[in-house]
């Protein structure tokens, strides 16, 4: 049974770790987080990833995508750019990718559009998507239906969600990422209820590094940012909601993580 764990989502590409990102890697590493897969969010910082991705070869993976915020920006003259990163071995899923109706930092009908739009080239590429969605349920389940048995796979990743929304994501086929959101008491009421009944088969674990630093959580440094070897936190905590041990839940989320992006089995280094 291993302990490893792998972090399904970390934006590692973020300038909050720029002065110290091979440390946050090695610290990860130390916690027992040995793999990572790093956003992209849109076109440059998605080539960001895959370069921050084949520096680290044995540890960091990425996604290529554009999260809904920069929908606006999401341009049909970059399909051609998508489709050759996502041509890479490393890329191993399309996204950040989805719907977000809380910030509506893009207007809704071009976040739908962008959305549609990196479906199609996660059908044409055949590899997974990497999906965000906050207050925008509804909508981002109808445009899912619309490519059902088409899809690779997909990942409602941060899920924050409660039960309701659960058995509508699980319906789609999609495993679902847990974050610190879970730990925190003022907001993770629904999502605490949700866990226990995630099928153990469809579950990941993220960061989602530098945000949602676990709110139980408290460092040395007191600082909010959030890094992948904070991980551990979010896997005893879940581990505990659904009443298993941590290495269970390590061996589980990390069989998943393996075999949903297609990473090499663990070494057990």
């Amino acid at each position: 049974m291993t302990s490893e764990l792998i972090d399904i989502g970390a934006n590692l590409t973020h300038s909050s770790f720029s002065a110290d990102r091979e440390a946050v890697l090695k610290r990860a590493h130390d916690a027992g987080v040995r793999r990572l897969i790093v956003t992209g969010a849109d076109l440059t910082s998605s080539r960001q990833a895959l370069v921050l991705a084949q520096e680290h070869e044995n540890s960091l993976w990425s996604t290529a995508g554009v999260h809904p915020h920069h929908a606006l920006d999401f341009a049909p003259s970059q399909r051609e750019d998508f489709l050759e990163l996502l041509r890479a071995d490393k890329v191993v899923a399309v996204g950040e990718c989805g719907l977000d109706y809380f910030r509506n930092l893009s207007p809704a009908d071009s976040q739908r559009a962008a959305f549609t739009a990196q479906l199609e080239l996660a059908v044409e590429a055949a590899k997974p998507v990497f999906l965000h969605q906050r207050d925008a349920h509804a909508d981002f389940v109808a445009i899912l239906r619309e490519f059902s048995g088409r899809l690779t796979g997909g990942v409602a990743h941060c899920f924050t969600g409660g039960p309701a929304e659960l058995e509508d994501y699980l319906a789609l086929g999609l495993h679902i990422g847990i974050t610190g959101w879970l730990c925190d008491e003022r907001r993770g009421q629904a999502l605490r209820e949700a866990a226990p009944r995630i099928p153990a088969q469809r579950l990941m674990i993220e960061t989602d590094a530098p945000y949602l630093k676990p709110r139980d959580l408290h460092t040395a440094d007191n600082s909010r940012r959030n890094e992948p070897a904070h991980l551990p936190h979010v896997a005893a905590a879940l581990a505990k909601l659904r009443g298993a041990t941590f290495a269970q839940l390590a061996q589980s989320t990390t069989e998943n993580a393996v075999r949903f992006f297609g990473l090499p089995a663990p070494t057990g280094s």
